[in-house]
C-alpha cells in the first residue's frame, strides 16, 4: 500500500530514510487491518504498533526540529505547529479503548499515517528542502 517515490525525497538522506520507516510502519497496519480477523484478539499487537508509531513519530519530529534549527529554517514554528498537531493525534489513539474497537483502532492509525505522508510529508516538509539543501545538508 505504502511505496516510496522520488516525490517524497526532502534531498536530506536520514530524512528521506526516517520518512522511509514510516512507510514500513504504514505497511505493517495496512497488513493487519487486511488481514483483521475480529474472532481474534489483536490487542497486543495493536498496542505494539501504536507505540511504534508513537516513538517513532516524537524521534523523527525532534530530528527535524533540531535540523531545522541548525540550520535557521524561518518556519520552523509552523513546523513544530504541524508536528505537535500530530503528536496530539497518536495521543488521542493512545487513549481510545483499543480493546473493544480493534479494527477501527487499525483504521485510525492507517488513517494517521496517511495523513501525515499527505499533508506533512508532500507539502510542509517540501518548505523546508530547499532551505537545507542550500545550506549543504543532503
Amino acid at each position: 500500500m505504502f511505496q516510496w517515490k522520488n516525490e517524497y525525497s526532502v534531498n536530506v538522506e536520514e530524512i528521506n530514510n526516517q520518512h522511509k520507516r514510516l512507510f514500513e510502519i504504514g505497511n505493517e497496519i495496512a497488513g493487519k487491518v487486511k488481514n483483521y480477523d475480529s474472532t481474534e484478539d489483536n490487542y497486543d499487537e495493536i498496542k505494539k504498533l501504536l507505540k511504534e508509531l508513537e516513538d517513532y513519530t516524537r524521534y523523527h519530529f525532534d530530528y527535524e526540529e533540531k535540523l531545522m534549527a541548525k540550520y535557521n529554517y524561518e518556519e520552523l514554528k509552523k513546523q513544530k505547529e504541524q508536528h505537535k498537531h500530530f503528536v496530539d493525534k497518536i495521543s488521542n489513539l493512545i487513549g481510545d479503548d483499543i480493546y473493544i474497537n480493534q479494527k477501527q483502532s487499525l483504521m485510525k492509525m492507517l488513517t494517521f499515517v496517511l495523513d501525515w505522508i499527505s499533508t506533512h510529508i508532500l507539502k510542509c516538509d517540501m518548505d523546508y528542502k530547499d532551505c537545507l539543501n542550500s545550506q549543504g545538508q543532503y
